[in-house]
């Protein structure tokens, strides 16, 4: 009962902190809408590729090796080699996102003109690498907080990240504005640049006074390479995953644009168009991913705890909430996306077409809330290898659709292969669950 307290407890937090951050996020993007314009979103969602891949091989792996293995030990009483797992990790994480940043900062006027085939991404590329080593810290301590059930901590970090997002662009739009400067997508990566810096001092504020109250030794590591060696054996599998994954996504995001010229639109309309799709009707979309993402990241050191302990009757009945709630929720959700569709996308984006995507992409709902939630059960269990399988699947659909039927049907034939891909990779998800469940009770 107590377990399930602290689940409740924590998915609560992390819910209500994952609402306010989305409705904060909401705004600033009907703001940028406003001030940028569409095709500036466009460019502005063009650099995320880049970035999430630099994230993929700084931390997508690490976050998770932490999550689980000092999830794992803490269950088993083992709190200096949990706090130890901690350290190392993040200090090699970090050291590697610092060179990641050097790299990307010397190259971004490469990587604008012959990756993004977008020159004016030269400048965004630059700023927002700064932000890597931030951002890298700050998700290796929620990790951290994460295992320990201690949510509370990283939903303020959340919060305090988009507040400060928020605030230092609208403070900077009113400066360039009084200046008579042009408004540009820079106005939003000085933002990310900001909102990422302020939450890595509070992470490190927050890990400094709990490592400094712990009774525990903080400095004295035993046999450190040994227990690197342990974060790396996790880690590097689903970091090459998570890169080869990324990797996709980014050829999928930068070829969208290019392949809707071959359809038969301007250089301008497409980017429009991009960042319609990606800056206004998706982030809507995935409004409801607040409660999913808050259950997958409580699932997934909950699920590593119960394998420690081999209570496999419990992680089946997770997955079976899992299961019932993440349907529920979907449904209800494609009902309200379609049929209020109209509304929603003239009345906060004043865009036609941000409609006609929020109604078509509102049957995705129940396999994408259903499928990400699983996909936290999946890693908790330490099962890498379905997971990276179900996302190359999905990945290599969507590409399908981009390369072969968007320059016949336009952007209509993404969303069309977008819809495959999430039923495709709910069922194989549901699939790689049930073999590891039936192998343990065999």
């Amino acid at each position: 009962m107590n377990h399930t307290r602290t689940m409740l407890k924590g998915t609560l937090i992390l819910t209500l902190s994952g609402f306010l951050t989305k409705i904060i996020g909401f705004l600033y993007r009907i703001f940028l809408s406003q001030t940028i314009g569409s095709t500036g979103m466009g460019i502005y969602q063009l650099i995320f590729p880049i970035h999430a891949l630099c994230f993929a091989l700084t931390v997508g792996g690490i976050q998770t090796a932490i999550s689980r293995l000092v999830a794992a030990k803490f269950a088993k009483k083992e709190d200096s080699d949990a706090r130890a797992v901690f350290l190392i990790a993040t200090s090699f994480s970090t050291l590697l996102s610092i060179l990641v940043t050097f790299f990307l900062f010397h190259y971004a006027d490469w990587f604008a003109i012959h990756i993004l085939f977008e020159p004016q991404c030269t400048s965004l590329l630059k700023v927002s690498s700064l932000s890597i080593p931030m951002g890298t810290f700050h998700s290796c301590v929620n990790g951290y907080y994460f295992a320990r059930k201690k949510t509370l901590l990283p939903a303020l970090s959340q919060l305090i990240e988009q507040t400060a997002r928020v605030a230092a662009s609208y403070l900077l739009w009113l400066v360039w504005s009084q200046e008579g400067h042009a408004i540009t997508p820079m106005l939003a990566v000085f933002g990310l640049f900001f909102g990422e810096f302020i939450s890595m001092l509070f992470a490190l504020f927050i890990t400094i006074m709990d490592f400094h109250s712990s009774t525990q030794p903080v400095l004295k590591i035993i046999r450190p390479f040994r227990q690197l060696k342990e974060i790396l054996a996790f880690s590097t599998p689903l970091t090459c995953n998570r890169l080869l994954v990324n990797l996709l996504h980014s050829i999928e995001s930068i070829l969208i644009p290019g392949h809707l010229r071959l359809f038969g639109m301007t250089q301008q309309t497409a980017l429009s168009v991009y960042g319609v799709l990606n800056g206004m009707a998706l982030p809507l979309i995935l409004f409801p991913c607040a409660i999913t993402n808050a259950v997958s990241v409580m699932l997934l050191p909950s699920v590593a705890e119960h394998q420690a302990l081999g209570n496999y009757d419990n992680i089946r009945l997770c997955i079976q909430k899992t299961i019932r709630y993440c349907l529920i929720l979907g449904f209800l959700f494609t009902f309200s996306f379609f049929f209020l569709a109209d509304f929603l996308g003239l009345f906060l984006f004043k865009n036609e077409l941000a409609s006609t995507f929020i109604r078509t992409l509102s049957f995705i709902c129940p396999c994408l809330y259903l499928s990400s939630t699983l996909s936290g059960i999946l890693n908790g269990l330490g099962q890498t290898g379905p997971y990276f399988f179900q996302n190359m699947t999905g990945l290599s659909i969507r590409l399908l659709f981009v390369f072969f039927v968007i320059p016949t049907h336009g952007i209509i034939g993404y969303l069309w292969g977008l819809l495959l891909s999430e039923l495709i990779t709910t069922f194989l998800t549901l699939f790689f669950l049930h073999l590891f469940l039936k192998g343990k009770c065999l």
